[in-house]
């Protein structure tokens, strides 16, 4: 190789480790801080009290298996940002409602983030025909008193269906002398859990060999009540002006026909979209009522939503 090629050949290597260089200098520079992780982020364990109850009655966190149960609720909770944030929200327009039914029965207040747990607080339909806050099926409806046919369905009434949940509760507790088996039953059913506890021998929720959606369903109950209480633990940061207000209303009954629910809701200066807004329960735009029973239809106090 002559001296011209040998300096040709050296700058080629030179070039080539230069550009070498260059890339090595833009990556480190403008590539890694995109991929370096925020330093003040951390995902964590939920801290859990030490000691937790529902509905007055402990839950043995003594036992691995259990406290296992729990945390993994905690976390998922915790973590799935949009859902818990949603419902913190909702709370506040729905709890004042779902309360003093509660109190009324003698149910004790916990109850109420097992509404939490069966429909984030929305009027839900399940693919097994389940419907609303409480997710009732329409023969357990038909049972604790809630009307459905083609132009009412009360399951949509939070104050009703939250009623009837109450009556199931309490026969439940009747028979089990638990509030915990009771919340267990809601999920799988009076005849399921029964069945179980004849066939384990045993009268403990958490003693039961149970399938793993009626196994989390009161530990997700116990996790959200623990975050709804104090939501900064678990790192929900909310105003107060965040919170959906109540919905302010007063009822106008009626227990006659009507021919077009929209004209009755021009009447009261709302629209029919409105109407079926506050009053989910009404399923046709007419109803023909002919029992003559008298039904509270919701109109907002204020007319700004035409």
């Amino acid at each position: 190789m002559n001296k011209k090629n040998i300096f040709y050949f050296l700058l080629g290597v030179l070039s080539t480790f230069s550009l070498i260089l260059i890339l090595n200098f833009t990556f480190s520079e403008n590539i890694k801080p995109v991929l370096a992780f925020p330093q003040d982020y951390r995902i964590v364990t939920p801290e859990m009290p030490d000691e937790i109850s529902f509905c007055g009655e402990l839950v043995p966190l003594n036992n691995s298996e259990v406290r296992e149960r729990i945390e993994r609720e905690f976390i998922v909770n915790t973590y799935w940002h949009s859902s818990t944030l949603l419902v913190l929200k909702n709370a506040n327009r729905w709890f004042p409602v779902i309360e003093p039914v509660l109190k009324k029965y003698n149910i004790p207040d916990d109850f109420k983030y097992m509404a939490v747990i069966e429909s984030n607080l929305t009027n839900a339909v399940s693919p097994m025909g389940a419907v609303g806050f409480w997710q009732f099926m329409k023969g357990a409806a038909d049972k604790y008193g809630l009307e459905v046919n083609n132009e009412v369905d009360e399951r949509y009434n939070v104050e009703k269906s939250t009623e009837a949940a109450c009556k199931y509760l309490l026969d439940a507790y009747k028979q089990y002398g638990s509030w915990t088996l009771a919340a267990g039953s809601y999920n799988m059913g009076t005849n399921g859990i029964e069945n179980q506890v004849d066939r384990q021998k045993a009268d403990d929720y958490y003693n039961l060999v149970l399938n793993d959606e009626t196994n989390r369903f009161v530990p997700r109950i116990i996790s959200m009540k623990y975050i709804f209480e104090n939501p900064p633990n678990y790192g929900f940061d909310i105003k107060e002006e965040d919170l959906y207000s109540p919905l302010k209303t007063y009822d106008v009954e009626v227990s006659t026909r009507v021919d077009h629910f929209a004209d009755f809701a021009s009447r009261y200066g709302i629209n029919y979209k409105i109407l079926k807004y506050y009053n989910p329960w009404l399923r046709e735009n007419y109803l023909t009522n002919r029992s003559g029973k008298i039904y509270k239809i919701k109109i907002p106090e204020e007319k700004t939503f035409n």
